[in-house]
Parts: C-alpha cells; sequence; structure tokens
C-alpha cells in the first residue's frame, strides 16, 4: 500500500516520533511525502519516502493528484488546526479528495495509530482490490 505523510510545522516533531514507532510497519509499504517532512522523517528513520516539493512549493498538491489517480491508499496528515500558517498545506482538498476516493485518512496521533494498527492487522487490504497501481 501507499502511505502519503503531511505535516504542518508545528506537527513535524509528533510526525517523525510516530514514524520511529512505527517505523517496523511502514517499512512493508510505499512512502510519499511532501519535501520537508518526507527529508526529516528519512532521516530519522532510514525509511525509503518519495518526496515531493514542500508543501509551500505545492507538495500537498502533488499528493492531491495521486489521491485523485488512486495512487495513495492512506493519508497521514499531521494539521496544526489552531496555529496554521498561510503558506502551509490546506487541508480541505486533501479531505474532499479522500472522501471522494475512499481513502482512509488520519489528521491527529490517535487516529493515525487506529489507522497503522488496522493496516498492520490487513484491515485496509480492500484498498488493493480495485487499485491497479499496486
Amino acid at each position: 500500500m501507499t502511505i502519503a505523510l503531511i505535516a504542518h510545522d508545528a506537527k513535524k516533531e509528533l510526525m517523525m516520533q510516530f514514524c520511529i514507532a512505527y517505523c517496523g510497519i511502514l517499512s512493508h509499504h510505499s512512502l510519499c511525502a511532501t519535501g520537508i517532512t518526507g527529508k526529516q522523517v528519512a532521516e530519522v528513520t532510514g525509511l525509503q519516502i518519495q518526496q515531493f516539493m514542500s508543501g509551500k512549493q505545492g507538495g500537498d498538491q502533488q499528493i492531491a493528484s495521486r489521491i485523485s489517480c488512486d495512487e495513495v491508499d492512506v493519508l497521514l496528515f499531521f494539521r496544526d488546526p489552531i496555529g496554521r500558517k498561510s503558506l502551509e498545506p490546506n487541508e480541505m482538498n486533501l479531505l474532499r479528495l479522500c472522501d471522494i476516493h475512499n481513502v482512509p485518512v488520519a489528521t491527529n496521533i490517535a487516529t493515525a495509530e487506529a489507522l497503522i494498527m488496522a493496516l498492520e492487522r490487513g484491515d485496509l487490504d480492500w484498498r488493493e482490490i480495485g487499485n491497479p497501481f499496486i
């Protein structure tokens, strides 16, 4: 499965800690991320991550494009709902696309942990049935 990672600036450290904690599970899947998030996670975990542009340069739009083409199976988007900066990725378009394409999405650590455990158990294997890119 392909897992996309995005984190607002205030949540990048949390994303790195999450990926360290679940590195064993994540290592069995394809990962992609916006530029800075992907770089930081790759550095602390050693995971192979396809890195797009930073969110400020349109990396979130690149991931949105992959979602709309059914090339992303899970989105982990750690967002800062209080202190979001104007240049950070806008979650509304991403969430809308996830709804349209039935992509499970987590916007906080609690939901991300539930999704990662479901992924490990095989609860999300239904995503592979209709996805020609896997």
